[in-house]
């Protein structure tokens, strides 16, 4: 059976405001505030009362798939505006301690691997770096931005050139979390 419209229904939690013009969504809660584009040629977003509703028509695979993506990102949005997100990383180190610290956008690896310039991992703007010890703790309300920068900080300890059965020092995820409410 071919379908011509797909239809879906998002409950907007309580405390939780959005707006959506053309093209944009913008959700407002007790953390901050988050806006994200869309594409309105391939999804329509209405608000109605406390529903967001969606609606494409004639999908093929890609629109399917663009449909459950813009779902995810709105549900995501709704959950960083409310509780937030949480990665922690570990510093692993066999052979060098390698020493971290912050400084405004920047993380600093030092002695990584005995080497004399420190790494340099980028803070995308918008999420929280601190490091407890052996931990790194990234902290935000947009999801894509704490995984960015998680990502940033365990791209810049990817060893090169040496064996990485032997050398596993880095500086892994090794969770990821919805910060609790405050």
């Amino acid at each position: 059976m071919v379908e011509f419209v797909i239809t879906d229904k998002i409950v907007i939690p309580q405390h939780v405001q959005v707006e959506i013009k053309p093209g944009e969504i913008r959700v407002k809660g007790k953390k901050g505030e988050i806006s994200r584009r869309y594409d309105e040629k391939k999804i329509i977003l209405t608000k109605k009362e406390n529903q967001i509703l969606l609606k494409t028509y004639f999908p093929n695979k890609k629109a399917k798939a663009y449909f459950n993506t813009i779902k995810s990102h709105i549900l995501n949005m709704f959950e960083g505006v409310t509780n937030g997100f949480t990665y922690k990383m570990k510093i692993v180190y066999s052979h060098f301690p390698i020493e971290v610290s912050v400084e405004k956008d920047k993380v600093l690896i030092k002695n990584f691997l005995h080497e004399k310039k420190p790494r340099i991992a980028r803070i995308v703007e918008g999420t929280n770096v601190r490091i407890e010890k052996e931990d790194i703790i990234i902290e935000g309300i947009d999801i894509e931005k704490v995984g960015q920068t998680a990502a940033n900080i365990q791209n810049a300890t990817k060893i090169k050139r040496k064996d990485p059965r032997v050398f596993m020092d880095g500086i892994y995820v090794y969770s990821k979390s919805r910060r609790k409410a405050t």
